[in-house]
């Protein structure tokens, strides 16, 4: 990342506070997918956003999730997120919570720069975190369907959100990772170094195996209670954190020596992991309806809001894409609290939709926009059919 100034502590403080609820108040885009260029205010409360399909709707909550977390959440890397015939994007918003902060990303193939109120970024640990915010969308399937690695990305993005030596934990075992993966694939490895990447990558992995570990207790009952609340009670929800280390991370290290040399790669360890979601002690991919593994999704990415808000004491910004049009009347009345209690903590959530499912559940007070052709423009609450 570009720029070599890190944020003050006092500056850090002032943004992890939890007696101010965190929200945008102005967002910029420029060349972000079909937004040329966009300056828009925004307040606290609930925003939903109608349009015909393919005309920005999810961009616009793309480019928030975005500059939260550095990635989108349809799982594409930044090329794709300019637009047509573009050499870069910029995603900047001004984020109020005790005192109002500017981040600013701009990517480009040859140029990445993040910045905090005009000071460049030096560590990721720094940034992550100062914008919290949650995704509901049809990606969060991948959840339950996906590989292992999604659900990795899941509990990650959690701990990094709430624990910035988590996330420099995890980057020093991928970049250990890497380099002993390097190493292996060599004809003869060098011991005296491969005994060095195996001594790091045990310290960081180990690290990393605990935090997840008790992460699950704290985030489980959370995940089975709004379950409950989204199914109305048919079936227990269960999460387990499944480590490919058993015991001990070195003795297994040594045990896996000659499948290492064989596929050459490091088979063992934090990076092999997995979240097992499990209903009525069944296998939730194996045996779940696409109901169940909807509400699964739907329940996980509550129970990350409610633990941030839990940590933190403020309700992370909420990014729902067109998901209430995919739920029943029962699924709908459990998952509305949530946006109603953000919205009563002076939260903020975004939601789009199309005219035909907009919630009419969710309440009176809400801020009403749309979108056609990447053009944003404030609206009067749509009309039931």
């Amino acid at each position: 990342m570009d720029g070599k100034i890190k944020l003050s502590s006092r500056q850090m403080d002032s943004n992890t506070a939890k007696s101010c609820s965190v929200h945008l108040t102005h967002l910029r885009l420029r060349d972000f997918r079909n937004y040329r260029r966009l300056d828009v205010p925004l307040n606290p409360g609930c925003h939903v956003i109608t349009g015909y399909n393919a005309h920005g709707k999810t961009n616009f909550l793309e480019a928030i999730y975005t500059l939260a977390t550095l990635r989108s959440f349809r799982g594409v890397g930044g090329a794709q997120m300019i637009r047509e015939s573009q050499k870069g994007f910029f995603v900047g918003a001004a984020v109020a919570g005790q005192g109002t902060n500017e981040l600013r990303y701009y990517w480009s193939s040859a140029a990445r720069q993040l910045s905090v109120n005009r000071i460049p970024v030096r560590k990721l640990s720094d940034y992550f975190g100062l914008l919290k915010v949650v995704v509901f969308c049809s990606e969060d399937i991948q959840l339950i369907k996906g590989t292992a690695r999604i659900r990795r990305r899941f509990l990650d993005l959690l701990l990094s959100q709430t624990y910035p030596h988590y996330l420099e934990c995890l980057q020093r075992y991928t970049r250990i990772l890497r380099s002993r993966n390097a190493l292996l694939k060599r004809h003869n490895p060098d011991p005296v170094a491969m005994e060095s990447f195996t001594r790091e990558l045990i310290k960081h992995g180990n690290e990393i195996m605990k935090w997840r570990q008790e992460m699950i207790p704290r985030i489980s009952p959370l995940a089975r209670l709004a379950y409950r609340r989204i199914s109305q009670g048919a079936e227990e929800l269960k999460l387990e954190y499944h480590s490919s280390v058993r015991k001990d991370f070195m003795v297994e290290l040594v045990q896996s020596r000659q499948r290492e040399m064989s596929t050459r790669t490091t088979v063992v360890g934090p990076h092999r992991d997995d979240l097992k979601l499990s209903l009525d002690q069944r296998p939730a991919l194996q045996f779940g309806s696409e109901g169940q593994k909807r509400s699964i999704a739907i329940a996980l990415k509550m129970a990350q809001a409610e633990y941030l808000t839990g940590i933190n004491g403020v309700s992370p910004i909420l990014l729902i894409d067109d998901v209430m049009g995919e739920l029943d009347v029962n699924r709908r009345s459990g998952f509305i609290p949530i946006i109603k209690r953000s919205e009563k903590g002076q939260g903020q959530v975004f939601m789009t939709c199309t005219e035909q499912n907009w919630p009419s559940e969710i309440g009176k007070d809400i801020n009403y926009w749309s979108v056609d052709q990447g053009n944003l423009s404030r609206s009067t609450a749509p009309s039931k059919a």
